[in-house]
């Protein structure tokens, strides 16, 4: 028998006391919590206030579209690394790394009125447009080629010093790793700029 499986059935036909669950399958209340917090995971119940109920399509649905993943690959965003488009309609768009965020700026189809990104030796929040951008370095924190961004271009060329790459802003860093998407990481970023 699938204790879960009994649990999700029994709440379906109205059970909402896991003291009386516990009972019924001989087990603690940690292990019925530990299946009641599976099976929410997993979107197939809803716990509120105390109440058990069977989670309908559309919660789970939106329990899914509420990830925070990359807008671009669907990698799951790292906070030190976001991309962000602030849009004049109020939303918003994440990407995982600038890497992403440079490949979909072009593709943004609504206005934007700011660009966020973090400064990658500072984590400081820095206008994306602004930003100096080390491509194809040896550090490769997200998605390949790196695309790593910096408030200072000292610091950019600091760090190109050390793991290589090359120092663009904003504008010809779109273009560079559309290049390096198009034609292959392969290829040195020095040759496409020639």
């Amino acid at each position: 028998m699938d204790r879960k499986r009994e649990i999700l059935k029994l709440i379906k036909e109205g059970e909402q006391n896991t003291k009386k669950l516990a009972e019924r399958f001989g087990v603690s209340l940690m292990s019925i919590y530990r299946d009641l917090k599976e099976l929410e995971k997993e979107g197939l119940i809803v716990r509120k206030y105390g109440k058990l109920e069977v989670a309908t399509r559309n919660i789970k649905e939106s329990q899914e579209k509420q990830k925070d993943t990359c807008a671009f690959c669907n990698k799951e965003n790292d906070d030190r690394l976001r991309f962000t488009f602030h849009l004049e309609n109020g939303k918003q768009i994440h990407t995982c790394c600038p890497h992403c965020g440079l490949l979909l700026y072009k593709s943004i189809l609504d206005p934007i009125d700011a660009i966020i990104t973090k400064d990658f030796i500072t984590c400081n929040l820095l206008s994306g447009t602004s930003a100096y951008y080390v491509l194809g370095s040896a550090a490769v924190p997200c998605c390949s080629p790196s695309a790593l961004a910096f408030a200072r271009k000292e610091d950019a060329i600091m760090f190109k010093t050390g793991f290589g790459g090359e120092v663009f802003e904003f504008e010809e860093a779109t273009k560079v790793i559309w290049d390096l998407m198009k034609y292959g990481s392969i290829l040195k970023i020095g040759k496409l700029n020639k």
